[in-house]
C-alpha cells in the first residue's frame, strides 16, 4: 500500500494545465461538432421532405385530370320508336330503349357534311359509349319527354376528354398576317397570303425535319449496338451446335438450332430496322437541304390548321406566301380574311403519334366554338363502379369493398387480439410455453405479407371452399395479417398501466379478472385503440395477400353483401396501373389520392385519441 502510494505521488500528475483559451477554443470546438451534427439532421429531414413534396406533387399534377370530366350539351328530341319499343312507357319498355341512336341523331345534325361511313365511325367514336346515360335518367323519371326537344349532357370518349384537358398534344396559335384569301369552302383548297404570312411555319418545319433526322440517326446507332452485341453471340451458338452435333444428343442439336434461329430472326429484324430509319432520316435531310419551294407536310410532323371564316383547312404542303391543303370543317365563304381574322394552328404532337387525327380534332374545336363543350367536377368517379371505359370508371365498388373487408377484419381481429394480450400479460403462466408463443407473434408480425394471402387461398378456399373475390375471404385473410400487430399492441398498453392500480383493486377486494377488466384494461383502451387503428391503416393499404385470394378480377358491379365478388382500393389501383390508356393514368393517381386521405384519417384518428385519452403516469 506504502509503495502504491509512492509511486502515484512521484508519478507525474495525469492532469494538464490549461489555458482559458485553450479551454475557450475547446468549447467553441465543441459547439461546432454540435453545430454540424444539427445542421446534418435538419439536412436530412428536407431532404427527405423535398422527396415527400415531390412524390405527392406529381401524384396530385397527374391525377387532376381525373377530378374533372367535359360533356357535350345537346338538343334531343328522343322519339318513342327509339326509347319506347313496347309503346306502354312501362320501366321495363324505357329501360330497353335505344337512347344512343337518340343522341347520336341530334349529335351528327352538329355535322351535316359527315355522310361516308367511316368519317361517321369517327364522329361518333368522340362521344363515351355511356354518352346515353343522363338521357335515359331523365325520360325514365319522366316519360313525358318523349318527342319533346330535350337538353341532355353527353360524356365524350377518354381520348376526347383529354384533349379537352390539353393531355393529347400541344396547341400554339398563330394570329395570320396579311390578308388570306381561300379559293373554296369544301374539298381541297389553296389558301394565298398577301405577303410571306408562312415563312416562319416553313423555317420550323426546316428545323423539325432536321432534328428528327438526327433523332433517326441516333436510334440508328443505337439500334445498331444491340445488332453487333447479338451478332457477338453468334459464334458460340455455332459451336454449340457443332459440339451438339457431334455428341448425337438430338435435344440438344434442336436447343441450339433454335437459339441460333433466333439470333439470325433479331439480327434481320434489327437490320430492317436499322435500314427503314436511315431510310427516313436520309429522306428527312434531304427535304431539310431543299430549302426552295414548298414543303410537304406528312404525318410525321407536326400538324398545321388553318382557322380561316368558319372553317378548318389542313395544311399538306406549305410555302411562303401560300399553303394547300384539305377543308376538315366547311368555311362559310370564300371570302378574303384580313390579318387578325385568320389563325394557323399547330399541333406539335404528330398526327401518327397520338389516337385523335386531326380530322376528329377539327370536329372538337368546331364543338368547343359553338360553345356546347362543357367542363365539371367528375362525381361519377366516387359513384360509380369499375368500367373498360376509362370515363367511366369510379371507384365506388373498391370504396365499399375495401369498408366490408375492413369491418370484417376488425370484427375477427379486434376481440381476438385483445383477449389473446390480456391472456398473455395478465393470466397466463410464464413459462417456457408462454415464452414460444410470444416469440412466435412476434415473428409473425414481420412475416412478409403474401405468406398470409398464400395461407388464405390453402385453407379459406381451397379447404373450407369459401366464396373467391369476396370481402369476408379478404376479412379474413386481413385479420390474419393486422393480429400480431394488435396482440403487441394491446400488450404494451396493458404493461403501460402502473402494477399500484391492480394493487389497490386486490387491496379493496377486488377479484384478479375484476382487477383487469374493471380497472386494467379501461385505463389500456386509448392504447389499444390507437394500435388497432394502426393496425388497420397497414390493412388497408395491402395488395399481395388480396391478389392471390381472387380480389384481382375485374368487378363491375358495386359490392351488396359480404359474400359478393368485390376488389379493395388498393387492388383497384394496381389493375388500373396495368391498363394502356393514358386515362386510366390520371385515374390510378386519383385513386392514390383517395387512399392516401384514407390512410392520413386513420393515423391522424389514432394521433387523435392517443392525445385525448393517454395519461402519463
Amino acid at each position: 500500500m506504502t509503495d502504491m502510494t509512492a509511486t502515484a505521488a512521484g508519478s507525474p500528475s495525469r492532469r494538464r494545465a490549461v489555458s482559458d483559451e485553450a479551454a475557450r477554443a475547446l468549447v467553441r470546438k465543441r459547439y461546432r461538432s454540435e453545430a454540424r451534427f444539427k445542421a446534418y439532421g435538419i439536412a436530412a429531414i428536407l431532404f427527405s421532405a423535398a422527396f415527400l413534396v415531390v412524390l405527392l406533387a406529381d401524384i396530385v399534377v397527374k391525377a387532376t385530370p381525373a377530378f374533372t370530366i367535359t360533356h357535350l350539351t345537346l338538343q334531343t328530341q328522343p322519339t318513342a320508336d327509339q326509347v319506347d319499343p313496347a309503346g306502354d312507357r312501362s320501366a321495363a319498355s324505357l329501360a330497353r330503349g335505344d337512347y344512343t341512336a337518340a343522341v347520336r341523331a341530334s349529335y351528327q345534325a352538329l355535322f351535316p357534311e359527315v355522310s361516308g361511313r367511316a368519317e361517321r365511325r369517327q364522329l361518333n367514336g368522340l362521344l363515351s359509349s355511356g354518352a346515353a346515360d343522363d338521357l335515359r335518367d331523365d325520360v325514365m323519371a319522366n316519360p313525358r319527354l318523349i318527342g319533346q326537344t330535350v337538353e341532355t349532357r353527353s360524356a365524350f370518349s377518354d381520348d376526347a376528354d383529354l384533349y379537352y384537358k390539353g393531355a393529347v398534344t400541344k396547341v400554339a396559335e398563330e394570329i395570320g398576317e396579311g390578308v388570306a384569301t381561300p379559293s373554296a369552302t369544301t374539298g381541297d383548297v389553296t389558301i394565298v397570303t398577301s405577303n410571306p404570312a408562312f415563312a416562319n411555319d416553313l423555317a420550323d418545319i426546316k428545323s423539325d425535319l432536321s432534328e428528327t433526322a438526327r433523332s433517326r440517326r441516333f436510334e440508328v446507332e443505337r439500334i445498331k449496338t444491340l445488332r453487333d452485341g447479338v451478332l457477338a453471340d453468334r459464334p458460340g451458338a455455332e459451336r454449340e451446335l457443332a459440339n451438339a452435333e457431334g455428341s448425337g444428343d438430338a435435344a440438344r442439336v434442336t436447343v441450339a438450332r433454335n437459339t441460333l434461329a433466333k439470333i439470325d430472326s433479331d439480327s434481320d429484324s434489327l437490320r430492317s430496322q436499322m435500314e427503314t430509319l436511315a431510310g427516313e432520316a436520309a429522306d428527312f435531310e434531304t427535304r431539310f437541304r431543299n430549302q426552295s419551294g414548298a414543303e410537304t407536310l406528312d404525318e410525321k410532323l407536326p400538324s398545321r390548321l388553318v382557322a380561316i371564316n368558319g372553317g378548318l383547312v389542313k395544311v399538306t404542303s406549305l410555302a411562303a406566301d401560300r399553303v394547300e391543303g384539305r377543308v376538315l370543317v366547311p368555311l362559310q365563304n370564300p371570302n378574303a380574311a384580313q390579318a387578325g381574322q385568320w389563325k394557323v394552328l399547330t399541333y406539335e404532337t404528330p398526327e401518327n403519334s397520338r389516337r385523335l387525327n386531326d380530322q376528329q380534332i377539327a370536329w372538337l374545336e368546331s364543338l368547343e366554338e359553338k360553345g356546347l363543350v362543357t367542363s365539371g367536377f367528375n362525381t361519377g368517379f366516387f359513384t360509380t363502379g369499375d368500367s373498360r371505359e376509362a370515363e367511366q370508371a369510379g371507384i365506388l365498388g373498391a370504396l365499399v369493398g375495401s369498408l366490408l373487408t375492413m369491418a370484417v377484419t376488425l370484427l375477427i381481429c379486434l376481440p381476438i387480439g385483445v383477449g389473446a394480450a390480456i391472456y398473455l400479460e395478465e393470466f397466463a403462466p410464464k413459462n417456457r410455453i408462454t415464452d414460444i408463443i410470444e416469440i412466435n407473434i412476434n415473428n409473425l408480425a414481420a412475416v412478409p405479407s403474401i405468406v398470409y394471402g398464400l395461407l388464405g387461398l390453402a385453407v379459406f378456399l381451397n379447404f373450407f371452399g369459401m366464396p373467391r373475390s369476396s370481402a369476408v375471404v379478404g376479412g379474413f385473410v386481413l385479420a390474419l395479417l393486422v393480429l400480431p400487430t394488435i396482440i403487441i399492441a394491446s400488450r404494451a398498453a396493458l404493461k403501460a398501466v402502473p402494477p399500484s392500480i391492480r394493487e389497490a383493486a386486490l387491496g379493496v377486494g377486488a377479484s384478479h379478472q375484476q382487477a383487469v377488466f374493471h380497472h386494467t384494461l379501461p385505463l389500456a383502451m386509448p392504447g389499444i385503440m390507437t394500435g388497432t387503428i394502426i393496425g388497420m391503416a397497414h390493412a388497408l393499404g395491402e395488395t399481395a395477400p388480396l391478389l392471390l385470394i381472387g380480389m384481382v378480377a375485374f368487378i363491375v358491379d358495386v359490392p351488396t353483401s359480404l359474400s359478393s365478388a368485390t376488389t379493395v382500393l388498393p387492388v383497384q389501383i394496381y389493375l388500373w396501373s396495368d391498363l394502356p390508356e393514358v386515362a386510366f393514368q390520371a385515374k390510378t393517381s386519383a385513386a392514390i389520392i383517395v387512399l392516401l386521405l384514407f390512410l392520413f384519417l386513420m393515423n391522424g384518428l389514432a394521433i387523435l385519441l392517443r392525445k385525448r385519452f393517454e395519461r402519463r403516469w
